[in-house]
């Protein structure tokens, strides 16, 4: 079998086992890792996921955040000034998209049903100019069914730290890791 499939399967095994409802949003949130050079198989397994959380009778909502950066800075007032001198785009500028990003994802979080899943797809667009661990930790408090997120990037189970696209990305995260090697039971 391909790594994709191995993680499509591992997802579904996932499904299979009871949701706690007793649990905080952080624990709510579900994480696909899988090496960056698998993007776009990934992207294409979609509908695989899809299928199979539908199949373990929950709703299916994917969120598709890849060209939301680009959208934001082009209709910034000051994006000629952004792309002729990138150095501009300050933190503060930076926490402007975190804030229009954050309120994207909590709005469709809010909107899905209680047993559904969201898929977070494009994460690792965001890099470098967004950590995952803020925007995430930002919207787990809506979450009401699972929020699982396509990462494109390393978990190391040890520390139980996260590397989006290979770099750093700065948290210990209490969400559950999906990973086709890890024993369910």
């Amino acid at each position: 079998m391909s790594r994709v499939s191995d993680l499509v399967d591992a997802y579904r095994a996932e499904l299979s086992l009871t949701w706690k409802d007793n649990v905080s949003g952080g624990e709510r949130v579900w994480m696909l890792v899988y090496p960056p050079d698998l993007e776009r198989q990934m992207r294409h397994s979609l509908p695989n996921l899809g299928l199979a959380t539908t199949q373990a009778g929950h709703d299916w909502i994917v969120l598709d955040v890849t060209d939301d950066f680009g959208h934001w800075l082009s209709s910034h007032r000051h994006a000629e000034a952004f792309y002729e001198e990138p150095s501009d785009l300050t933190q503060s500028i930076l926490d402007q998209f975190e804030t229009t990003l954050v309120a994207r994802i909590r709005q469709t979080l809010e909107a899905a049903p209680t047993g559904a899943v969201v898929s977070l797809v494009g994460i690792g667009s965001i890099f470098p100019f967004l950590r995952a661990s803020s925007v995430i930790k930002s919207v787990d408090s809506a979450v009401a069914g699972r929020l699982l997120v396509l990462f494109p990037g390393f978990h190391d189970p040890e520390t139980h730290s996260f590397r989006l696209l290979d770099a750093r990305d700065g948290f210990n995260y209490r969400a559950r890791v999906i990973d086709p090697q890890k024993d369910l039971t």
